[in-house]
């Protein structure tokens, strides 16, 4: 007989602690931002944007959010896969879904399962890159 353990579903508390530590990460760097956080299954959980951020930053940061999910990669880790020649390079217009290749999306795992994302525009592509990053590693 085989057990199967439950991994915990991320969760409204988990989505909060997201979006404050990137915004902490991306405040402490002098730089406004938006910042989403999507379940496992692609549901917003969590949405934030600055009074000051641009106002694409909100699209920009799901659609990072909804890319790093659907492919359980970080955004960073796929701009050149969408360049021509690479993997991914027809991926951004052959579906009718809201995927970005910039950097600023980030796969949230737990006990080594994919549970949900993040996503951060507003910065430049590293910067949103590494808010979203530091606000992974804070979640315990």
């Amino acid at each position: 007989m085989s057990t199967t353990t439950a991994v915990a579903s991320l969760t409204i508390q988990d989505a909060e602690a997201l979006v404050d530590q990137a915004r902490r990460a991306a405040e402490a760097a002098g730089v406004t931002v938006s910042v989403t956080v999507l379940d496992a299954g692609g549901h917003l959980l969590a949405f934030r944007r600055d009074d000051r951020a641009v106002l694409i930053s909100g699209e920009t940061s799901t659609r990072k959010a909804y890319t790093a999910l659907q492919l359980n990669a970080a955004t960073a880790d796929l701009v050149d896969a969408v360049q021509p020649g690479g993997l991914f390079h027809t991926l951004p217009t052959a579906l009718d879904r809201p995927l970005l290749f910039i950097a600023g999306g980030v796969p949230v795992h737990r006990d080594g399962r994919l549970i949900g994302a993040i996503g951060v525009g507003g910065g430049a592509p590293s910067q949103d890159h590494g808010f979203a990053q530091a606000a992974v590693e804070a979640l315990v």
